[in-house]
């Protein structure tokens, strides 16, 4: 059986990030990808100029016509801009009761600007935190969620993952890109186990979407796989492919997209 996994995120016209590069990691791992719109973000690969937010009423209705008909296997969530579109995704999970929900807190694109309004934050962590089944905060945003410093040792890891797991967090990959070094190293802190997830860092500037590519796949893959940790294992390891070939594309000046369908073309 073909799997339909959902995505609830923002636009990327430059299809790096976002919905659309949601919808091609999905298709890239053989499910059958869906969308609901929250923001129409006005973006390319060397920043932001505007994000024009859906009403929270019309995001609730996209969610009940589509769940009203067709069955959803896993959900990737991403950006979400305010609290009222927040409440809206929350009221919505547990009116459905969807299985195998990724929520990726989008909060600052790759460009620095700030996607999530402060205030929403409060409303992010105590409406849909809990209703999540993983979240992959990378170190930026595991601070803003715990209103603490930010880490700089991979070291101190696995006790913020383990913070974050007491905002009652079922499961939480937290990503440490940002710490630097020749390995990329993330800690999944997941159904009773914490395990050091470790990549050969790829050297590039075509990093646009990391973060909604690895939610993504995470979530199609799990929808297809047994377990959490098999597929996070697996949704790095195609990340890590998607880097190492993004300099076959030719995407904009700035921080180009990864290539979503390296072991698929040509």
């Amino acid at each position: 059986m073909i799997r339909n996994v959902l995505t609830i995120a923002g636009t990327d016209p430059s299809g790096g990030a976002g919905v659309q590069a949601d919808l091609k990691t999905f298709s890239a791992h053989g499910t059958y990808g869906m969308s609901v719109i929250t923001a129409l973000v006005a973006q390319t690969t060397t920043g932001v100029s505007a994000v024009h937010e859906v009403p929270a009423g019309f995001v609730t209705e996209q969610l009940r016509t589509l769940l009203d008909d067709v069955r959803v296997d896993a959900v990737k969530i991403g950006m979400l801009s305010d609290a009222a579109i927040i409440g809206a995704v929350a009221a919505e999970l547990e009116r459905y009761r969807l299985p195998n929900v990724v929520l990726d807190p989008v909060m600052v694109a790759k460009s620095g600007d700030r996607l999530l309004a402060e205030e929403a934050v409060l409303a992010l962590r105590d409406e849909l935190l809990p209703r999540a089944d993983l979240i992959t905060p990378n170190l930026p945003e595991a601070a803003d969620l715990l209103g603490a410093e930010e880490i700089t040792d991979v070291a101190d890891m696995p006790a913020q993952a383990a913070r974050l797991r007491r905002l009652g967090v079922a499961r939480v990959l937290l990503k440490g890109g940002h710490l630097g070094g020749s390995s990329s190293v993330d800690v999944l802190d997941a159904d009773g186990a914490v395990e050091f997830l470790r990549e050969e860092r790829v050297d590039t500037k075509n990093d646009h979407g990391t973060g909604c590519t690895l939610s993504a796949a995470t979530a199609a893959l799990r929808a297809r796989r047994p377990d959490w940790a098999t597929a996070v294992r697996e949704a790095k390891e195609y990340l890590s492919g998607a880097l190492r070939a993004a300099e076959q594309l030719e995407v904009g000046q700035g921080h180009g997209p990864v290539h979503h369908f390296h072991d698929r073309w040509d």
